[in-house]
């Protein structure tokens, strides 16, 4: 008989592409401005050590899922983003050992309360109402790294991509990213031991911008995955 006084939360968890298990998520980390043109939209430009925020694991909705328009609110963005599963626990991990805590890898978009976040930094305050609210991380599942292509088990290069009713809206390469994943590996591992479970989401490229109630999103990483979500 379990000592919990309430009843446990469900596991939060993304499907495994190609079979009908489940990865069991711990948390979800999550890069800032790492594509050089977004960091030039939202209004810096230089080079900076990664940063990272996050999310609650039961912020993820399923791929497909109709998600209803976030309260408090009048500016939601899309950022679309490749996710890192985490398979192997670590600290202080070595950029040269980074890829063996790699277990896979899918499609994400950071939904983010635009209005919320930039009210919040311009008073020095936590960005958490602005990115981690409910619904926050839609995901497709993911694929074992095992199952990609040879030329892309590094996840250095393929085309990632997000249209909004059809319209391209964000297209870029993963070759574009300021710190490659190894890299984001060995900054997030100084500072918290990674475990297995963890995600981590590896920043978006330029084209941010904001949807309302009705849009359907679309978009991808090459070889990857495809997501679609729906606003309501």
């Amino acid at each position: 008989m379990s000592n919990y006084v309430i009843a446990p939360h469900p596991q939060a968890s993304v499907p495994v592409a190609g079979s009908g298990g489940q990865f069991p998520v711990r948390r979800i980390f999550c890069v800032g401005r790492n594509y050089g043109e977004h960091a030039k939209e939202m209004g810096f430009s230089e080079k900076e050590p990664p940063f990272f925020f996050t999310k609650p694991a039961d912020a993820i909705a399923e791929n497909g899922a109709t998600i209803p328009y976030p309260p408090i609110t009048n500016d939601l963005h899309h950022e679309i983003e490749m996710v890192i599963a985490i398979g192997k626990e670590g600290a202080n991990i070595p950029a040269e050992q980074a890829m063996e805590h790699i277990w896979g890898a899918g499609v994400g978009i950071d939904f983010t309360r635009r209005d919320q976040q930039i009210a919040h930094r311009e008073k020095g305050r936590p960005w958490c109402w602005g990115k981690a609210f409910d619904n926050s991380a839609p995901m497709t599942s993911l694929q074992p790294l095992s199952a990609l292509p040879d030329s892309q088990k590094t996840l250095d290069n393929g085309q990632i991509w997000l249209r909004v009713n059809g319209e391209m809206r964000q297209q870029a390469d993963l070759s574009d990213m300021i710190w490659n994943v190894r890299d984001i590996i060995a900054f997030c591992s100084q500072s918290v031991t990674l475990k297995a479970g963890d995600l981590i989401m590896t920043g978006t490229p330029a084209g941010v911008g904001a949807v309302t109630a009705g849009d359907v999103l679309e978009g991808g990483v090459e070889n990857i995955g495809e997501l679609k979500v729906t606003l309501s």
